[in-house]
């Protein structure tokens, strides 16, 4: 039934893919196919290569019961899409495999996937069946399912109980699972001796409706420069202030998890990223020590206007995670550079009250530059990227001197897409480094080498590729910008 379903997908996006539209089509992020994507799961390295599984619905560019789509890369860079891993086959699974992890065992490639039912009608969050459950693979490819491995969550009243994150601390595994207990969220733990039998450890965390929202999705438990780092998509989260205005967000909490299970926090909980489009993010630990990070580049009630060209959803670019005190720096991988084909030096210098168009144009680009706060006086003055000929469309990333923010504007940025957002720019800084990573329908920005990020989905034009320089009601002071033309990778 599984390999039967399997060449049924198969067969749906060979039949599909003649009719994809690539306007929007990203040149150097991993995307589906054709068919839907949101979450990754299972990152792992495995014989040598990088493994990404994510949620994968074949046969629509809409959510549906989940697939697991699968891409491997030997440098981070250069991706080559494989057969879907894991079907929706099974009756503990047969709505969705839910999203989990991956890890290597006596050279044998595990999947940790939550098995997903509807008890009632398809869609009643109110009334379903999640299981965790075992897939194993000799060959990285065909994998071979073994069932649920824990069946029931430890207290009856918890329905929600998902997205299992196992890992090796000391000789035993380790699973973390978020869960939902009436309206508060919980951070399960299991251990296991062999990936097949899981005793229940304890409630790690607990949260409250208020302040916390009402689940934790993709939870991810690492070490991090002698600290433990939560990692999590918390759903229910009210606007505060400049803070969590998408749907649902995605944070991070710094502490210590002891070996009966216990993770006793200090600091405060944090975004992790300050984008429109950024959810669900997971970590790997890299065969030299790195901690690498990727998310869905989207979010939820998002408007994706490449649903109508047969695809939708990507994931962002590999970053590498640092501490910072209490505070997470990412910053992209390394190997990224590889994807630099030419570069163009720009002496932009001050700009008065006015848009002075560069000479760069593209849809494929990286800049870093630092914007000079301590020479300039312009009220906001910044960068319009993916802009039209008549200036209609465009992307902005500029500071505003009066809020003190650094902002990233796409009012204006394409077809359906809207909003606001920022960072903080202290009284005490004299200038801010940026790298930004544009694709046809994204952009990437680090701040003060990965202080902050801005992820956010565009959707302009292809003909909308100029960029411009611009300043408000004063001066304001551009350092030296490198501009790279970046390879087009398109899968």
């Amino acid at each position: 039934m599984h390999a039967a379903l399997l060449d049924e997908a198969h067969r749906a996006i060979e039949t599909k893919l003649p009719e994809r539209g690539d306007d929007y089509r990203l040149g150097y992020h991993l995307s589906p196919p054709v068919g839907w994507m949101n979450d990754p799961n299972g990152l792992v390295f495995f014989r040598g290569e990088y493994h990404v599984f994510y949620q994968h619905h074949p046969y629509s560019a809409q959510w549906g019961p989940m697939f697991w789509g699968h891409a491997k890369s030997r440098d981070l860079v250069h991706w080559e899409h494989l057969p879907i891993a894991l079907a929706p086959s099974d009756s503990y699974d047969r709505d969705g495999c839910f999203s989990g992890s991956a890890v290597v065992a006596d050279d044998t490639l595990y999947l940790i996937y939550t098995g997903h039912t509807w008890l009632g009608e398809p869609g009643d969050d109110q009334n379903i069946r999640q299981v965790q459950c075992l897939a194993s693979s000799t060959d990285g490819i065909t994998f071979t399912k073994h069932g649920p491995v824990i069946e029931t969550p430890p207290d009856p009243e918890i329905m929600h109980f998902r997205d299992p994150k196992v890992w090796q601390r000391g000789e035993q595994w380790w699973m973390a699972l978020g869960a939902r207990q009436g309206d508060d969220p919980q951070l399960l733990l299991y251990r296991s001796e062999d990936l097949h039998h899981w005793e229940y450890l304890s409630c790690a965390l607990q949260g409250q409706r208020e302040p916390d929202g009402y689940m934790w999705e993709c939870p991810d438990l690492f070490e991090l420069d002698s600290c433990d780092v939560f990692l999590y998509s918390p759903q229910g989260l009210k606007p505060s202030g400049y803070d969590n205005w998408n749907k649902f967000q995605n944070s991070y909490r710094m502490g210590l998890l002891d070996d009966t299970g216990c993770f006793s926090e200090c600091g405060k909980l944090r975004e992790l990223d300050h984008g429109h489009d950024f959810y669900a993010a997971q970590t790997l630990l890299a065969p030299d020590g790195r901690r690498l990070l990727w998310a869905w580049m989207d979010m939820w009630d998002s408007p994706m206007p490449s649903q109508a060209q047969h695809w939708c959803g990507a994931l962002s670019l590999p970053r590498e995670l640092s501490r910072d005190g209490e505070r997470l720096r990412m910053r992209p991988a390394r190997e990224l550079a590889a994807l630099r084909t030419s570069r163009r030096m720009l002496q932009i210098g001050a700009v008065e009250s006015r848009s002075h168009t560069l000479d760069v144009r593209g849809a494929l680009l990286e800049f870093e530059l630092e914007l000079d706060l301590a020479g300039s006086n312009a009220e906001r003055f910044g960068l319009a990227l993916r802009c039209s000929e008549d200036q209609q469309e465009r992307t902005l990333l500029y500071f505003d001197a009066m809020a003190r923010r650094l902002v990233l504007d796409r009012q204006n940025s394409g077809a359906g897409v809207s909003g606001v957002r920022s960072v903080p720019v202290t009284v005490e800084q004299t200038r801010i480094a940026l790298r930004i990573f544009l694709d046809r329908s994204s952009i990437e920005v680090f701040v003060d080498d990965g202080a902050y990020s801005l992820t956010s989905r565009i959707y302009p034009r292809p003909e909308s590729l100029q960029v411009s320089a611009f300043a408000v009601n004063g001066v304001g002071v551009f350092g030296e910008t490198s501009v790279w033309n970046l390879a087009d990778l398109q899968l």
